[in-house]
């Protein structure tokens, strides 16, 4: 009985502050392993807050869709595409850069209702069908640009990547500004109740009255706007834009939503978390890049880190069950 409360506490304790531990852990870490300071200094930690800002915006939108119980894997095509259109925009075609980053989001929202409409009207599981949408818009990418990077935009479009309000980089500031809206989306309206109530059964949200399908594409819808935004401080970022821009995100953004807390099987989850699971990973590339360690090593570790978050979460749910039915 005693082996059993302890380890009932021990997963109480780590789906409440698991995560963080694991963040602060990374810290000390590394700290100590990387001299002279390098590590913790103001600049280094501010350019970990900017490397990870990308995937923190689209992890605001992921988090939406798998609280539901579905995935995105086309978030890193749609992050590349929104990048080279609005380059292609502004260069190609003069246009002005707030209207073509505005007309980049709608289409990312766009891109994320054929997906919400996909697995809610055909019944096409959220899988196969932002995989197949993921390839075919990477297509679309290479086709708008012919294979080749786009440059010689509007530089005052850079600030958006590249620019500071005092010492906080703006991609930051976004990406903040991201997460207030949407951990406020889903505590304080109507429709956030509804996406955890489908998450948690989809069955019994139906039969009291909830429009699943009209929740499904407004998670999809908000996952590909999050999704076009976050191309679009990437392509700030780095100047260009490029076709293969965004690639590999989804392995990132589905990690850092996983490390932090919202359960694969929907229903699950706070959002506030999920910036804990974004530092982990930021942290953890930062880190490995400072030691020197391959970036084949990097992809290796991260790897092992998704199934792990997996692991843990499937671990700590198990044991609450356990804990709920013995009461």
């Amino acid at each position: 009985m005693k082996k059993n409360n302890a380890s009932a506490k021990f997963a109480k304790i780590m789906g409440s502050y698991g995560m963080i531990l694991i963040l602060l852990l990374l810290i000390v870490c590394f700290a100590v392993s990387i001299p002279q300071g390098r590590f913790l200094s103001s600049s280094n930690i501010f350019n970990v807050l900017r490397q990870v800002s990308i995937v923190g915006i689209i992890a605001v939108g992921m988090t939406f869709i798998m609280l539901t119980g579905g995935i995105d894997l086309s978030c890193g095509s749609v992050a590349g595409f929104a990048g080279v259109g609005a380059a292609l925009l502004m260069t190609k075609y003069t246009m002005n850069p707030v209207l073509a980053a505005l007309l980049m989001c709608v289409l990312g929202a766009v891109f994320g209702m054929v997906n919400g409409l996909f697995i809610s009207k055909l019944d096409v599981p959220p899988f196969i069908a932002t995989l197949g949408m993921m390839v075919s818009i990477r297509g679309l990418a290479y086709i708008i640009t012919g294979g080749l990077p786009v440059f010689g935009f509007d530089k005052n479009f850079t600030k958006l990547g590249q620019g500071y309000v005092g010492p906080i980089p703006i991609p930051v500031i976004i990406m903040v500004v991201v997460f207030i809206l949407g951990a406020f989306f889903l505590a304080k309206t109507k429709a956030g109740r509804h996406i955890y109530g489908v998450g948690g059964n989809e069955e019994a949200s139906r039969l009291s009255g909830v429009n699943i399908t009209k929740i499904k594409l407004l998670v999809y819808s908000i996952g590909g706007l999050c999704s076009a935004l976050g191309g679009l401080v990437m392509l700030a970022r780095t100047n260009s834009g490029q076709p293969n821009g965004g690639e590999g995100y989804e392995m990132d953004v589905v990690t850092a939503v996983v490390l932090g807390g919202i359960s694969m099987n929907g229903g699950q989850g706070r959002i506030g978390m999920v910036i804990v699971g974004v530092l982990i990973m930021g942290i953890l590339s930062n880190g490995m890049t400072m030691l020197g360690i391959n970036e084949f090593v990097q992809k290796f570790v991260r790897g092992l880190v998704l199934i792990g978050a997996v692991a843990l979460n499937n671990f700590i749910k198990k044991k609450n069950e356990k804990t709920t039915s013995a009461n």
